[in-house]
């Protein structure tokens, strides 16, 4: 066990335990988000520097930071700078839970409203994308889009990095409030995908995947816009059969 200072106190935080497989950065999160959610890490608690995160998960830095990027962006830790990270309040949580909850009943009571909101943004969080990603962000897309590319006969394992994908064009676009507003509906999205990927399987989707991913590594912007509208219009196509 050890303590790491909340103000002016102490709390008792369980220590981390070594990572062994791949997308580590996605394995930290989740690490870190269970402690949130179960209590053992409340507002206002401090976490560990990135070197000590580090030390415990036995990865590197830039995982870390790529944990903690994506912890902001779910609207649980804020970072200060020149003191570090500290667990955010439950007011931001509330608000995306919230937000979840009414794109699932709005989903629920007409399964064409998550298509059409899709279609009015996923464009243009691509566009932005091609402008923005950095370099670890056009390898996070790479690495879902070569993952789809094996697992075209795993439905599973397919549509998880179908999900990782969307999640990482979301944060390439450099705007923390895009993954907080995409992220309450994974779970819509997932649901979506099972029923595409029982009726069509994969293939259709990764050719739009790929194309997309081209256009953001060209960095162009109209490209990524309008190869994510070609995508949805073949997502709204199968989800009709």
């Amino acid at each position: 066990m050890r303590r790491f200072a909340r103000n002016d106190k102490h709390i008792t935080m369980r220590k981390f335990s070594p990572l062994h497989s791949a997308r580590l950065d996605e394995q930290v999160v989740a690490r870190i988000e269970t402690q949130i959610l179960n209590g053992d890490l409340r507002p206002g608690d401090q976490l560990p520097t990135e070197r000590e995160l580090g030390n415990q998960f036995k990865v590197s830095r830039t995982v870390i930071r790529e944990a903690v990027k994506a912890l902001r962006a779910k609207g649980l830790v804020t970072s200060e700078q020149g003191r570090g990270t500290f667990v955010a309040d439950g007011t931001a949580r509330a608000a995306r839970n919230s937000l979840g909850l009414m794109m699932q009943i709005g989903a629920s009571e007409s399964p064409d409203q998550l298509i059409e909101a899709r279609e009015l943004f996923e464009p243009e969080i691509a566009a932005l994308a091609a402008q923005r990603a950095t370099p670890n962000d056009l390898t996070r897309l790479r690495v879902a889009v070569e993952t789809m590319e094996r697992a075209l006969g795993n439905a599973d394992a397919f549509i998880e990095a179908d999900l990782a994908f969307h999640l990482a064009l979301a944060s390439a676009t450099q705007n923390a409030l895009i993954p907080t507003l995409l992220d309450p509906i994974m779970d819509l999205l997932r649901e979506q995908r099972k029923k595409i990927f029982r009726v069509n399987g994969a293939a259709r989707g990764q050719a739009h995947h790929k194309k997309i991913l081209k256009a953001i590594q060209a960095r162009d912007a109209d490209a990524a816009r309008r190869a994510m509208r070609a995508h949805l219009k073949q997502v709204r196509k199968d989800s009709q059969q």
